[in-house]
């Protein structure tokens, strides 16, 4: 059998048709919308009051799972051979968590350098800091009084 004919076969394996894979995991994508969808909603209508951290977190793992699917299916991946795929995941992969951990200090605490003007227009009610618990932590503590001079700015 000479190079051309194996070829033919090894083409002829991987010549079938995709559409019916392609259309499931459409609807598995339009599934994981809705349920964000309805996930955002229901923590915009108080269901997760105390703990929107919950709803927020299925949020983001239904994002993963749909990250997943469009990168494992539409971008073809599943069917490359070869190691540079990984090559080209992998760091991404680790980047991603990288930036998260660092990021996650500065998301938690930032409600701690707000200025009064920007507590006043907060989306929602951020409770007073503790002067003590503020001057522990190296943050900036009230001026007298409790309250910031007007126009007076914070570190």
């Amino acid at each position: 059998m000479s190079d051309h004919d194996e070829n033919a076969e090894h083409h002829a394996d991987h010549d079938h048709d995709h559409m019916p894979t392609f259309k499931r995991v459409f609807i598995g994508l339009m599934i994981c919308t809705a349920i964000s969808t309805l996930v955002g909603w229901l923590i915009q209508k108080g269901v997760f009051e105390g703990n929107e951290l919950s709803g927020w977190g299925i949020m983001i793992s239904v994002s993963c799972v749909k990250a997943f699917l469009v990168i494992t299916f539409f971008m073809h991946l599943k069917w490359e051979v070869g190691t540079w795929k990984w090559v080209l995941t992998i760091p991404a992969s680790i980047m991603s968590l990288f930036l998260i951990l660092m990021l996650v200090p500065d998301v938690g605490l930032r409600t701690n350098h707000y200025t009064d003007e920007r507590t006043d227009r907060a989306a929602y009610n951020i409770p007073s800091q503790d002067a003590s618990v503020v001057g522990a932590t190296g943050h900036v503590e009230p001026a007298e009084g409790g309250d910031h001079a007007e126009g007076e700015a914070t570190h």
